[in-house]
């Protein structure tokens, strides 16, 4: 048995946000006693080529874990083959009222409705540019709660251009339930017109820095087939260099009843799973490898990892499985693929 697997009944016993802050607060203070060698050895497994990029393991953390980018360095030391730090919006903002993360512990599920609560993409600059660490540092994008829908690209470029220079590839977030109006980016006229002026800024950023940095598009599970397809599309036609697949879910289907089950926001852990992997499999029937896939949702085991992979992911995130399965799981996904 595992520390964390001792440690996690009194763990549970207190609200959930206070112990996601009490985690990052323990890695940055072990970062900052020097002791992040003390963490078990970086998992061995195969190294992926995507997106022009290296990723020395398929293992990585998913979007909204570490918003602020405080503790890349002590994220790093549990073994991940890549990092993503954010949502990140161009000001700073609270997020919405507490309580906002709940677990469904029946379910091996999460509910949280955070809204982008974030120090701003200013404060996570300096926080990437004071870590260590060298990996692969993605970096995910969003936009303030109150910029309108149809200023939204505004936001996005602002988030592009101050980033650019920092990460290996960025993430645009148009998939979170939790600010109002954000998923009606994920329509077909309003995401063709995000894509094309991404696309854009990207070049010119190219130009400006003297590197490609890909960016990649996350989205949500919730869509029709026939949505998904359309999606897949533009990905094709505006030439985008990745996808994620997928953030939280609003469908409560799989956890009537249960612990917290009524709570507004998305929902993620073992009940997005199959959602999560039928929008891989759509995407990767639609892309035909043409724009690499990174399966998230669901995985809180090795075997789970293995299912997106088979559906057509090239690599993995974990989140919400680490609140269940502790920091081991990284290792257990790597052994499961190898």
């Amino acid at each position: 048995m595992t520390l964390y697997n001792l440690t996690k009944p009194l763990l549970f016993q207190f609200d959930a946000e206070k112990v996601h802050d009490f985690t990052l607060k323990t890695l940055k203070n072990t970062e900052k006693l020097g002791l992040l060698s003390l963490y078990p050895t970086a998992p061995k497994c195969q190294s992926r080529q995507v997106m022009g990029i290296n990723f020395p393991n398929p293992v990585g953390l998913a979007a909204g874990l570490d918003k602020n980018g405080a503790v890349i360095d002590g994220m790093a030391a549990l073994g991940f083959g890549f990092i993503e730090v954010g949502t990140v919006t161009p000001r700073p903002q609270p997020g919405n009222p507490k309580p906002r993360l709940f677990r469904v512990p029946e379910a091996l599920g999460v509910i949280n409705r955070f809204g982008f609560n974030n120090k701003g993409v200013d404060h996570l600059i300096e926080n990437v540019k004071a870590a260590k660490f060298k990996g692969v540092l993605g970096i995910n994008i969003g936009k303030n709660f109150d910029t309108p829908i149809e200023n939204a690209v505004d936001d996005y470029l602002i988030g592009m251009q101050k980033v650019y220079a920092h990460a290996s590839y960025i993430t645009v977030n148009i998939s979170s339930p939790n600010t109002k109006n954000l998923r009606a980016l994920q329509e077909k006229e309003a995401l063709s017109s995000l894509l094309a002026a991404l696309k854009l800024e990207q070049t010119k950023l190219k130009n400006q820095h003297g590197k490609y940095v890909p960016i990649a598009l996350k989205i949500a599970p919730d869509l029709t087939l026939e949505l998904v397809n359309e999606i897949a599309d533009l990905l094709l036609e505006h030439q985008f260099d990745g996808v994620i697949a997928t953030n939280t879910t609003l469908a409560r289907d799989m956890v009537n009843g249960m612990s917290h089950a009524e709570e507004a926001g998305g929902l993620s852990g073992a009940p997005v799973k199959e959602k999560s992997t039928l929008v891989i499999q759509q995407l990767s029937q639609r892309l035909q490898g043409a724009v690499p896939i990174i399966g998230v949702g669901g995985i809180l085991t090795g075997a789970d990892a293995a299912e997106k992979i088979a559906a057509g992911a090239s690599l993995v995130q974990v989140y919400s499985g680490l609140i269940y399965q502790g920091p081991s799981l990284i290792h257990e996904v790597c052994r499961s693929l190898g």
